[in-house]
C-alpha cells in the first residue's frame, strides 16, 4: 500500500489507485499518514475536522468517518477483520503501515540524503534530488489543507521542496552547469523573491557565464525588494558574494 499526499490525496496498491471523495475522510487519513507509529488523538482529529464549531455528537461522527476510510481501504483489498490498518487505541487512532509507504516521508529521506552529497558527490546528489522532486504531483496536501494542522504541515513540506530545488541547483553548479540553470533560477527568483539563496545561485551562475553586470544587478534588485517589502538587508553571505563578484575573486 502507498499513500500520496504531495498533491491530491491518493491511495494505491501498486496495481490500482483510488481517491477519497469525502473531504473529512481525506483529512483524517492525511493526519494518520503523517503520524506513522504515533497515536492521533480523538481531540486532535475533532479540532482539525470541525474546528471551533464541533457537532454535539462529534465522537460518533468521528467513528463514522473512520468506518468510511476503512471501507475505502477495503476497496483496495487492504485491511480487514483482524488486520485493521487503522487501529483504535485508548484515546485515538493509529495507521499501521510502514513510513516509506507515504510519499512525504520518502521525499524527505531522499532529499536529505541528496543534500548531504552535494559537495563531495554532486552526481549522486543530483540523481537523488531529482528523484525526490519527481514525487510531487502538485502542492502538498492539495485537497486536505483547510484546517490549521494540515496548513502548517503543507507549508513545511513546501519549504522543504524549495530547499531541495536549491540543493539540486547547488549540485548542478558544482558540476559546471551554470549556463543550464540560469533560466530556471530567473523563474524561481521571480516566483520566490524572498529566497536569498536563489539570488546567490543566480549571481554565481551569471558570473560564471561571463555576465558580471547582470550578476551585480541581481544583488541590487534583491536588496531593493528586501528593503521595500520586508524592511530587511541582504544577509552577510549574499553581501560577501556581491563583493567577491566586484573583485572578480578567482574562487568563484
Amino acid at each position: 500500500m502507498y499513500i500520496s499526499i504531495l498533491g491530491p490525496l491518493l491511495l494505491g496498491d501498486g496495481q490500482k489507485t483510488v481517491g477519497i471523495r469525502a473531504k473529512k475522510n481525506r483529512v483524517m487519513l492525511t493526519m494518520l499518514a503523517l503520524n506513522i507509529g504515533q497515536v492521533v488523538t480523538f481531540d486532535e482529529l475533532i479540532d482539525e475536522l470541525w474546528g471551533e464549531a464541533p457537532l454535539k455528537n462529534t465522537r460518533n461522527a468521528l467513528q463514522a468517518n473512520v468506518k468510511r476510510v476503512r471501507r475505502s481501504l477495503a476497496e483496495l483489498g487492504l485491511g480487514g477483520p483482524g488486520h485493521e490498518l487503522i487501529r483504535t487505541v485508548d484515546n485515538g487512532y493509529t495507521l499501521n503501515i510502514p513510513a516509506d509507504a507515504v510519499d512525504a516521508y520518502r521525499f524527505l529521506q531522499t532529499a536529505g540524503k541528496g543534500a548531504s552529497l552535494v559537495v563531495n558527490r554532486p552526481h549522486e546528489a543530483m540523481d537523488l534530488l531529482r528523484e525526490a522532486l519527481g514525487m510531487w504531483r502538485g502542492p502538498a496536501l492539495l485537497d486536505t489543507s483547510d484546517g490549521p494542522w494540515c496548513r502548517a504541515v503543507a507549508l513545511r513540506l513546501d519549504e522543504q521542496r524549495k530547499t531541495a530545488r536549491e540543493d539540486l541547483i547547488a549540485a548542478q553548479l558544482q558540476l559546471g552547469e551554470a549556463g543550464t540553470v540560469v533560466a530556471e533560477l530567473k523563474q524561481l527568483l521571480a516566483q520566490y523573491p524572498e529566497r536569498e539563496r536563489f539570488s546567490e545561485q543566480l549571481m554565481i551562475a551569471l558570473y560564471r557565464c561571463g555576465r558580471q553586470s547582470e550578476a551585480v544587478d541581481v544583488f541590487h534588485r534583491t536588496r531593493k525588494w528586501l528593503d521595500q517589502e520586508l524592511g530587511l538587508k541582504p544577509n552577510s553571505r549574499l553581501h560577501h558574494l556581491y563583493q567577491a563578484i566586484l573583485m572578480q575573486d578567482p574562487s568563484l
